[in-house]
């Protein structure tokens, strides 16, 4: 089966939020209970009926490259049909990946021996639900050459970086820098949201001007691609404007780029809401992960004080057990042990974390495999707490992957 669109997704940079992207890239921060951040694009891919897909990885790629064999092994090569990560090939030299546009130069050849005639060019570490068969309808409709998916700035949990500037035909004119944010002000622009979609043969054609302008890695994968054609009086280049209602998604509009331990906190605890931003539950859009086969979660009573364990308002992933503890208002992932007497608040803890008797934590994220001592208090107190661990400038403590405590 031969695809129309042959897809990448960039899963290159370390990225935010750090710490937590101190052992693995931002594309495999886990996320939601039970996700990492790249199952949001591979089941956007999957849902659009986008069956060739290319991951570009290379920072700590391991738990990325094992997330994607594990849980993502599912289309069918016979026909065509691939999720397949590509690190640094190293075809053109020996560097790595120097930004998004220079991995397409260095991956020439995988886009010069594929039949699609369109590229959709993803960024893997962003979190949001988008129908992409509807972008590529828009694109054909307006006969464009490319076609850049906008938000709203204030629909994001960050300002947007870049303003794009749009005709009466949704036509890009040009690209600026940001306004500064106003406190209590909802910004009211459009920006980038790192889903491109290009021409094949725009983009063989113009590959190493564009990577010869690139200039730094970390600069918007739109502005790399779209200011040089637009410098050079490029006509058909059009913005696509995200959340409305073409296509087959719930349009809840939301989209963030989790560019900070604080907004990844928040985008975890808005799942918690009663209504939330992000609607995980529309049937025909599940998004699709890796789980282990682990037993369900369950509460006991405690082995000493026989204290019923409990939960409030709280996401419980499979293997979980609270074994006389309380747990409110928190996100838990696979295998978590909450110990006779222990009080969990408004918490996100990774895979394997086990927290002991009478400890009590709030505000504060563990990372895999933490051992939370018995008696201990975490986030009650700033000062002891900055000794110790990463403080946000909200006050949400990180303990990180192995920390001794």
């Amino acid at each position: 089966m031969t695809s129309p669109t042959l897809t990448f997704v960039f899963a290159t940079e370390r990225g935010t939020p750090e710490p937590l992207t101190e052992h693995r890239t931002k594309a495999a921060v886990p996320f939601g209970g039970k996700y990492r951040v790249i199952d949001f694009t591979l089941a956007n891919c999957l849902h659009s009926g986008l069956r060739q897909v290319l991951v570009l990885t290379q920072y700590k790629s391991h738990s990325l490259h094992k997330h994607l064999r594990d849980g993502w092994s599912l289309f069918n090569p016979e026909i065509g049909e691939f999720i397949t990560a590509v690190a640094p090939q190293m075809r053109t030299g020996g560097g790595w990946y120097a930004g998004a546009i220079d991995a397409l130069r260095q991956n020439r050849y995988l886009i010069e021996r594929s039949r699609a005639r369109t590229l959709l060019l993803l960024d893997g570490g962003l979190v949001y639900r988008m129908d992409y068969a509807e972008l590529r309808r828009w694109h054909r409709e307006q006969r464009a050459v490319v076609t850049c998916a906008l938000r709203d700035a204030g629909s994001g949990h960050v300002p947007g970086r870049v303003r794009v500037a749009l005709d009466g035909q949704d036509r890009i004119t040009g690209l600026g820098p940001a306004p500064e944010p106003v406190p209590g002000e909802t910004l009211d622009f459009l920006a980038p949201m790192g889903v491109v979609l290009v021409d094949k043969d725009l983009l063989l054609a113009e590959l190493d001007r564009l990577a010869a302008a690139a200039g730094d890695a970390s600069t918007d994968l739109a502005v790399q691609l779209i200011a040089p054609l637009l410098a050079d009086g490029g006509e058909r280049i059009y913005g696509y404007r995200f959340g409305g209602e073409r296509g087959r998604v719930t349009p809840d509009g939301y989209w963030s780029d989790l560019g900070s331990i604080d907004t990844y906190f928040r985008a975890n605890m808005d799942l918690l809401k009663a209504d939330p931003p992000l609607d995980l539950y529309q049937p025909d859009w599940h998004i699709l992960t890796y789980q282990g086969q682990y037993p369900p979660a369950r509460t006991v009573p405690g082995a000493h004080s026989g204290t019923e364990g409990i939960f409030v308002n709280s996401m419980l992933a499979a293997g979980t057990v609270i074994r006389g503890g309380g747990v409110s208002h928190s996100v838990l992932f696979p295998t978590v042990e909450i110990d006779d007497g222990a009080i969990v608040d408004e918490a996100i803890l990774f895979e394997g974390v086990k927290v002991g008797a009478e400890a009590q934590i709030r505000r504060c994220i563990c990372d895999k495999d933490v051992v939370i001592p018995p008696g201990t208090r975490i986030g009650f107190d700033w000062r002891a707490d900055a000794e110790r661990f990463e403080v946000s400038e909200r006050g949400v403590v990180v303990i990180r992957k192995g920390q001794r405590l």
